[in-house]
């Protein structure tokens, strides 16, 4: 028997392919095209719909459909700017405490960034840019399990409408790479030396790369279309 998908179901899949950029700002989603899809009638996909504009991922817009939403840089920068804060003073409280243990698994998740950083010099058309950034949060993420901040993670790195793509799209063609792998060295390093004083400087500079980097292309005709103005 063929299982039918809850209208929370539904909910996760097409946040996670807004968040993940598989659906682009601008595009229209279609109640018909849902239906058919998930097998569902009109009900609960209006349900959903509703939802997602709850959460800034759609607009529905009356006599025209749901439309999903440009990205704010205003409201992904303020996201930034709290995931900077809590982080900086978690990373402070980890180097703190942190044991050789915590610290080979902070270096780990570098190897297995590297590891993917490798396979796409050679395999370029295979890069994964949410596997990338998986990887890329694991790290991040070791500092707030061994705090036991895990909620406080969850709630920085849940889908959000604004940031989810905006560091998605800094991300593609790679070209945060070079970025990310020397900042989480220089991390590593912080966290070996257990220099407190580097620790904001570095943060801030590593969260507000994907801004500094897509400075003029937020203006290209190739990204302007996903921006709000």
């Amino acid at each position: 028997m063929e299982h039918i998908l809850t209208s929370s179901e539904i909910y996760d899949i097409l946040e996670n392919e807004i968040a993940q950029l598989k659906i682009l700002p601008g595009e229209t989603i279609s109640e018909n095209s849902l239906c058919k899809r998930f097998n569902i009638s009109r009900t609960p996909i209006r349900s959903v719909l509703q939802r997602l504009q709850q959460n800034g991922f759609v607009q529905i817009v009356p006599h025209k459909g749901t439309i999903v939403t440009p990205i704010s840089l205003k409201l992904a920068s303020q996201w930034i700017f709290q995931r900077m804060a809590v982080e900086t003073m978690v990373l402070r409280d980890f180097i703190t405490i942190c044991t050789p243990t915590d610290i080979a698994r902070v270096h780990y998740s570098q190897q297995l960034l590297q590891k993917i950083v490798d396979q796409m010099r050679h395999e370029p058309e295979r890069f994964d840019i949410n596997e990338f950034l998986h990887t890329d949060l694991s790290m991040h993420r070791v500092w707030f399990e061994v705090m036991d901040k895990i909620p406080l993670w969850e709630n920085l790195t849940r889908p959000q409408a604004d940031y989810s793509r905006f560091i998605r799209l800094d991300i593609v063609k790679g070209r945060n790479v070079p970025d990310v792998m020397v900042e989480h060295r220089e991390l590593i390093e912080i966290i070996e030396t257990r220099n407190f004083s580097a620790i904001e400087p570095l943060l801030k500079r590593h969260l507000y790369g994907g801004v500094r980097r897509m400075g003029g292309d937020l203006f290209s005709e190739e990204y302007q279309r996903f921006f709000s103005p």
